[in-house]
Formats: C-alpha cells, structure tokens, sequence
C-alpha cells in the first residue's frame, strides 16, 4: 500500500494497493484474453459504450472535480473544468467509433484490386501524468477503446484515486471485464518495463517529461513497439506592438496559471515587444497580485498548491538561480503558510539567454523577455528542443498567423490562451514528443494499416 498525499494540508488521503510486476503480468493476461471479443464487438457497440461514459462522467462532476482537486490540489473551478474537458473525449471518439473508413481502389497496373483497413493494434499500455488525471486518462482511453483495443493504465502516483474514479465509471457505462485494466504503483518502471517486454503488448501512449519518454522509447525500440509519446514543453507566449493588451493579459492569466502553471502547454516564457511591455508587465503584474492562491475547496481559490515539496523546491531553485542572474521579481500574489504553496511570479529583466528560459517551470512563474525585431523574436522563441504549444497575441491577424506558422510547435493559440480541444490534433514537435491526441489522428494511433490485394483478372 502506498499513501496519497493532500498538497494542501499534507495530510494522508488514502491509502491504495501498490502494485509491481506480478500485478503488472497480471493485467496484461486480463486484456489479452478480453481483446479478441473486444476487437470484433461492433462498432456502434463501442459507441454506445464511450458515450455512456461520457454521460456519466458529466452526471458526476461533482464527485470527480472534488476528487481530482483532494489529491492534485487545483482549484475546484480548474477541476470541473478539466472533468468536462476529460468527458468530452469519451463523447468525441463515441463518434469517431462508428466512422469507420479504407480506401478501394485498382491497381495502377491493372489485374488486382486493392482494399485498405483498419485494425486494432491490440492491448495497449497507457502512462498517465498527475496533472490532468482525469483528462490524460481519457483522452488515452476513448481512442483506445473506439479502435478496438484492450488497455492496461498507470496512473501517477500522485493521483491514482481519479483513476480509479474513471475505471468505476468505464464499468458502469458497460465496459466488459479485461478491458481496462488499472495498475497504482510506486515502481512505475517495474510495472512499465513488465508491459514493454511482454509481446501481447504491442502499443504503448505516455504522457510525461522527455526524460523518461526517451528511456521508454530506447525500450520500445528492443520489441519495436507501436510508441505514442506526449513530452514536455516550453511554450512561448507572444506579444506584439499592435496587440490588444488586455486580451493579452487575459489570455495570459490562463495560459500560465491554469493549474498553477502545472501544464505541458503552459506558457513558461514571455516575449513581449518594447512598445507595449511596460503597460503589459503593469497589468499582468496587477492580475498576479490579485489571484487567490488558497487550497483548492475554499470559495474563493484561483490557485492551489503545487503537486509536491518537490514542485516547489524545483521552482524556488529556478527563481533563485534567475534573481542571481539579474532577473528582478517585479510582481507577486501571497500565500497561505501551510501546504505546497508557491505566490504566484512576474520576473522582470530577464535576458534572453537566461537559463530560466531553457526549463520547463511547471509552476505559477513567468518570466518576462522584451523584442524589438523578428528575426531576434523568432531566433530565441524556436531555440529550445521543445515545440509543444506556443500563443501569439497579435491586432493584425495576419501577422498572428504569419508569427504561428514561423513558431516550431505543434500548436498555436492565436489571439487566445487555450490550445487543447478534443476535435484538434494535440501533440508536438522536436522533442515534445510523437504522434498525436485527440481528432481523428488520436484513433489512428491505436490502429494498423492493412491493405488487402484482390485478384482482378
């Protein structure tokens, strides 16, 4: 067993059974003998299945925003959010279940037709952050479901009681026995290494920092594994001479700090131009004093604490290491004294080779960079190997879409704060990861192509 820690109050909120490699065999025997009936059930079957998740998950919002804000620390408001955008994935690939698609066509040369299909890659093995606990669980498991496969999950640690929330409700909606298969562990390599040498696995999706997603792929490479991967970010936020401030600041305000800063996608450097950065710095800097950090079921909270001690040592250490280099804390919220807390930043002063610009914060800081020209704006905004998401606030929206197309990153808000959305391909560049999430690309993921050749004499 394993205890789940309150970030705000540090109190013990669960315990839960911490599996290992048998645990880990285990699910995988479940989902292999539960894939062929899984595989041939009809598609509206599927269908039916994911949407009445779907409406289940939206019945009992409540219940799983309070769940996800006990043992991750966001806000209620931050979770309810994030249940309603998690549910949405269910209802999206509902859809996308019964739209199956190939190709027929003859053969250049003649003499054959060709069919082409899709086909389940079979079980699939899905790791999942703690920041979007319910999110990045279904957003795995509806296109896994839809294309036909079995899937065996890990959750974060931090956050094993949202996943254990998703699988009761999977089970209610009809899901059969073997389908899904939940692994909490504190060894997630052990249980991760099991699932990628056993060769009934034959996919494997995660979510979480590029680190840990290059030891997986070298692993992967071994048994040559079917590899999604969804890695870190460094995301840019951009802001023109010509555009409308207060959007700015707006779109700001989410972008950075949903979640506390907690998000791949989440903007971790600002690059504001000269002729407005002063009135920018000023009215961000007055919307940071003004969030409402407090722990996550009082009324008023903007912004929880961070996931861990960890997280805030990490992020004190990188604001440190900026002052030191120059940076000046121009702008900061308060807290409360107890509880993985860390006030809301605004630096100032910040060079465009500081180091602070290379590091994903993953926390409620963001540092300040004015331009002058393009070509300097684009040469430090795609200097990173990261190219998650990225936002361009700009009046002339030309302009915003000549400055996102320029921008190495898989997405870009333009002119708003928020990127992800279920119909949209999520996913990045560099080494922001593989492959994609969500829309159609997110099913063909789970799929193989196959093509059949027909006599045709």
């Amino acid at each position: 067993m394993f205890e789940v820690e309150d970030p705000a109050t540090l109190d013990t909120i669960a315990l839960v059974s911490d599996g290992g490699a048998a645990e880990a065999r285990s699910a995988v025997d479940a989902a292999a003998a539960a894939l062929a009936e899984w595989s041939a059930t009809p598609a509206r079957v599927r269908s039916e299945v994911l949407r009445r998740a779907f409406e289940l998950m939206v019945a009992d919002i409540e219940n799983l925003a309070g769940i996800i804000a006990w043992e991750n620390g966001k806000s209620l408001a931050d979770a309810r959010a994030e249940v309603t955008y998690a549910a949405e994935f269910f209802r999206w690939f509902a859809e996308e279940t019964v739209r199956t698609d190939g190709e027929y066509g003859a053969a250049p040369a003649g003499g054959a037709r060709t069919i082409v299909t899709h086909r389940p890659v079979g079980v699939a093995a899905l790791v999942t952050p703690w920041n979007f606990p319910a999110a990045m669980a279904t957003r795995k498991i509806g296109p896994a479901l839809a294309a036909g496969c079995t899937v065996v999950l890990k959750p974060a640690r931090e956050t094993p009681l949202t996943a254990l929330a998703v699988v009761r409700l999977l089970q209610e909606a009809g899901v059969p026995d073997g389908v899904v298969n939940l692994v909490p562990t504190t060894s997630s390599a052990v249980v991760v290494t099991t699932w990628l040498e056993d060769p009934r696995v034959r996919k494997i999706s995660f979510t979480g920092s590029t680190a840990v997603g290059r030891t997986l792929l070298k692993q992967a490479a071994d048994r040559v594994v079917n590899a999604s991967m969804e890695l870190g970010g460094n995301a840019p936020f951009v802001v023109t001479e010509d555009a409308d401030v207060s959007a700015a600041v707006a779109g700001a305000m989410v972008a950075k700090f949903r979640n506390g800063g907690q998000a791949c996608t989440a903007a971790n450097r600002f690059y504001v131009h000269a002729d407005v950065a002063e009135e920018f710095v000023a009215r961000f800097g007055a919307a940071v004093e003004a969030l409402r950090v407090r722990p996550p079921f009082a009324d008023d909270c903007e912004v929880g604490p961070l996931v861990g001690a960890k997280a805030v040592a990490d992020v004190r250490g990188l604001v440190a290491e900026a002052v030191a280099s120059g940076a000046r804390v121009a702008h900061q919220g308060s807290v409360p004294d107890v509880g993985h807390f860390y006030a809301p930043t605004v630096l100032t002063d910040v060079t465009p080779d500081a180091a602070i610009l290379r590091e994903e914060i993953f926390g409620p800081v963001a540092p300040v960079v004015v331009w002058r020209t393009e070509a300097d704006l684009l040469t430090w905004v795609n200097g990173t190997p990261y190219g998650l998401a990225a936002y361009v606030y700009a009046g002339d929206l030309g302009r915003g879409l000549r400055l996102g197309e320029a921008i190495e990153a898989g997405m870009v808000g333009v002119n708003r704060g928020v990127v992800s959305d279920p119909s949209a391909p999520f996913g990045g560049v560099k080494e922001s990861g593989l492959g994609r999430e969500g829309a159609r690309a997110g099913l063909r993921e789970f799929q193989e192509t196959q093509y059949l050749s027909v006599d045709w004499s």
